[in-house]
């Protein structure tokens, strides 16, 4: 294909003035056919060269790049939104544990609430109860001392009575006079 190209500069280069006006015109601007082509050929092959092992591998490592750059944004967009994400959990599990603390403190004063409560009503009944105890003593110590009151009083009665009938009873006389004066005594105290 080469060779026809060159044959055909070479005879439009020999005789300029036979060929048309295409000719006349490239003669006139100092276009010679067979330096043309060397350069036309020439600029092909730089042009295929370049291509080849420059612009090719240029546009690849620029390509690569433009990916990992894209990635990279991706990447770093899919970070964000899971740091925003982690954001909100982290301020959910906040308002939950806060929430949880709340209740705990809650239950707790609750809790010690009701404890306080029933530690004042045990000392309210064992105050009740050491008083209703306290109430049965000295009631028991009242009766008791009734009793001995009634004893000592019978006594007396019967020692004054022997002074004034001036003379010795005996042990059953005794005996009935005490018990006449503690009946006595009873009667009087029921009454009153």
């Amino acid at each position: 294909m080469l060779s026809p190209l060159l044959i055909l500069a070479e005879t439009t280069a020999a005789h300029p003035e036979s060929a048309g006006g295409i000719t006349k015109i490239l003669h006139d601007f100092g276009i010679d056919w067979p330096n043309f082509t060397a350069q036309v050929l020439s600029f092909c092959v730089v042009a295929f060269l370049l291509w080849k092992f420059a612009f090719k591998p240029i546009l690849a490592t620029l390509d690569s790049r433009q990916k990992k750059i894209e990635s990279g944004i991706a990447y770093a967009e899919r970070m964000q939104k899971e740091l925003e994400a982690s954001q909100q959990k982290q301020e959910a599990m906040f308002r939950d544990a806060q929430l949880k603390a709340r209740q705990i403190i809650a239950d707790t004063q609750q809790a010690s609430k009701e404890y306080a409560d029933k530690q004042q009503q045990e000392a309210i009944a064992k105050a009740a109860d050491i008083v209703a105890k306290a109430q049965q003593a000295v009631e028991l110590e009242h009766r008791k001392m009734l009793a001995d009151a009634r004893g000592e009083i019978a006594r007396l009665v019967v020692a004054t009575t022997e002074r004034v009938l001036a003379k010795r009873l005996t042990d059953a006389d005794r005996a009935a006079y005490n018990e006449t004066a503690t009946k006595e005594l009873v009667n009087s105290q029921t009454s009153a």
